[in-house]
């Protein structure tokens, strides 16, 4: 194991019984087949759990809607970026070389796919108990800052608040096109919606940012707009 990978444990508060684990969770698509994709799409599901379940512990007199609110705040693109950052997960990520020179250990969506990425290497290597242990570490100033009442509803939560009160399904999202070079793809995607009669579309340079734009086209057209 590398002296940098030994301190990026030290930073996570994890130590890896397979270090395979957390090198899959550090390599970029510009890397080649072999990257931390599979992995990110685990964590992804993994840190909205467990943020939610701290949520639900923490404020009980909150409601639904003020806890989706919180915790889209807590696990966004941005906060995780942030949250990459603080634990200097750039540096240690590996990158092919257009990506390294266009300055992708900066970008907010790689260093927040990686977080998700290590996310889900945590569980394969050391189960639940370690990623409610280290996430509930990370967080935790965070959980304790949010203010159910101060959070602002992006259009991803909105949407999904607006269907859940008129008892309709809720949207799913899908990847129609990545285009340009792995250091500086856009994203096309759908928002599949059942009281729609049409899916919408978004773009952006992060899969998140398009789904952001995707639901927010959808919430117009339901609202009338």
């Amino acid at each position: 194991m590398t002296d940098s990978l030994a301190l990026l444990q030290a930073r996570l508060g994890y130590t890896f019984r397979d270090p395979a684990h957390l090198e899959s969770a550090l390599t970029h698509r510009s890397m080649g087949p072999t990257h931390n994709e599979r992995l990110e799409f685990l964590g992804d599901s993994i840190v909205n759990f467990v943020v939610a379940e701290a949520l639900f512990q923490k404020y009980g007199e909150a409601r639904e809607g003020k806890l989706t609110r919180m915790r889209a705040a807590l696990v966004r693109g941005q906060s995780l970026s942030e949250l990459a950052r603080r634990l200097q997960l750039g540096e240690a990520l590996r990158l092919g070389s257009g990506e390294r020179k266009s300055g992708g250990r900066r970008r907010d969506s790689i260093l927040a796919d990686a977080m998700e990425a290590v996310i889900g290497a945590i569980y394969l290597d050391g189960g639940m108990n370690a990623c409610q242990t280290c996430i509930g570490a990370w967080f935790e100033a965070d959980l304790d800052r949010v203010n159910p009442d101060q959070v602002e509803k992006d259009p991803k939560t909105a949407l999904q608040e607006w269907l859940q009160r008129e008892r309709h399904p809720l949207p799913s999202y899908v990847v129609m096109e990545v285009t340009g070079p792995a250091h500086q793809q856009a994203f096309r995607v759908h928002c599949v919606v059942d009281a729609l009669a049409q899916v919408t579309e978004g773009t952006g340079m992060s899969r998140r940012d398009a789904e952001q734009v995707a639901a927010q086209r959808a919430l117009e057209l339901l609202q009338g707009g």
